[in-house]
């Protein structure tokens, strides 16, 4: 198994964080008031299209398909009530040049259903997702603890509830 790790951290007085990806590159993240970022959620369909039209355009490659312009849209559709999950995600792919749509067609049914990870994840609910703190009090000292464990395959309405720890 592979571990990849990324970190966000706070600037400012607003909500405006600075990500930092394993690889090292630097990206900023903020809400509508600051403005100063893209979205989280933009992020997921970032990831997405990025995902995908990286599987598409090399596997066109192979297929020594010659195309000269090649572009992923990316529509999400999220839930009125909060988390504001996606419900819902669209993907189009525009391939300009001298191709085969059966080809294009292929390399695309092949990053949706074997490679692109990011599908994987938000198409399946699979993962399972631990929250934890650690705090760092006025005297140094460090407190560790469990908050919840979402997933895999939990409904969005019922997210932990099965792995809280009761309240007293």
């Amino acid at each position: 198994m592979t571990t990849k790790t990324a970190s966000v951290r706070l600037d400012g007085d607003g909500l405006r964080l600075v990500g930092t990806a394993g690889s090292g590159h630097v990206v900023v993240l903020d809400n509508s008031e600051g403005d100063s970022g893209a979205r989280p959620t933009e992020f997921l369909l970032l990831a997405q299209a990025g995902c995908t039209a990286m599987d598409v355009a090399s596997i066109l490659r192979k297929k020594r398909q010659a195309f000269h312009r090649y572009e992923v849209r990316v529509a999400g559709e999220q839930r009125e009530e909060h988390p504001h999950s996606f419900a819902r995600i669209r993907i189009v792919h525009l391939v300009e040049g001298s191709v085969e749509v059966e080809a294009v067609r292929r390399a695309i049914e092949l990053s949706a259903t074997r490679y692109c990870s990011v599908t994987g994840n938000l198409a399946s609910g699979v993962a399972e997702v631990r929250h934890a703190y650690v705090v760092r009090d006025a005297d140094g000292e460090e407190h560790y603890g469990e908050v919840v464990v979402t997933g895999p395959g939990e409904p969005v309405e019922e997210l932990g509830r099965r792995s809280r720890t009761p309240e007293v």
